[in-house]
């Protein structure tokens, strides 16, 4: 979903697949980070009834924190054929706990390895937050 307020849009990159990341406020830039990464893999999920998955992180700083939460989104991908839907996401310093929906993937066209660390750096706009996020592929 892309507004005025949040969203995001993938930036050319060499070898791998970058996503400019914005947003009012941490917990929704780590959402939009979220549907941005499924956008990237062009994730579609079963419609009807869905499961409700919650994840703890905690980490040394935001940055880490948002690696630790979409690396944990692709482990559960990878191991159990989960994605999500909808995200209720708290974050307090370096500490998240989220609420999360999932349903079964029907397709997923690319697959995504890792979030790396590669220039990821939170920054503060006059709008909020914004981020690049580089992928492995």
């Amino acid at each position: 979903m892309i507004s005025n307020t949040s969203g995001f849009h993938e930036i050319e990159h060499t070898a791998d697949w970058e996503l400019k990341v914005w947003a009012p406020d941490l917990a929704t830039l780590f959402e939009q980070a979220a549907h941005g990464m499924y956008a990237l893999s062009g994730a579609q999920l079963e419609g009807g009834a869905h499961q409700i998955r919650n994840i703890k992180l905690t980490a040394g700083d935001s940055e880490s924190l948002l690696v630790s939460f979409l690396s944990e989104l692709l482990y559960i991908n990878e191991q159990e054929n989960l994605g999500f839907t909808r995200y209720n996401i708290e974050i307090n310093g370096i500490s998240l706990v989220a609420t999360l929906d999932c349903a079964p993937f029907t397709q997923m066209n690319k697959e995504i390895k890792a979030i790396t660390f590669h220039n990821l750096k939170i920054l503060e706009t006059e709008k909020g937050l914004e981020v690049n996020i580089v992928f492995d592929v």
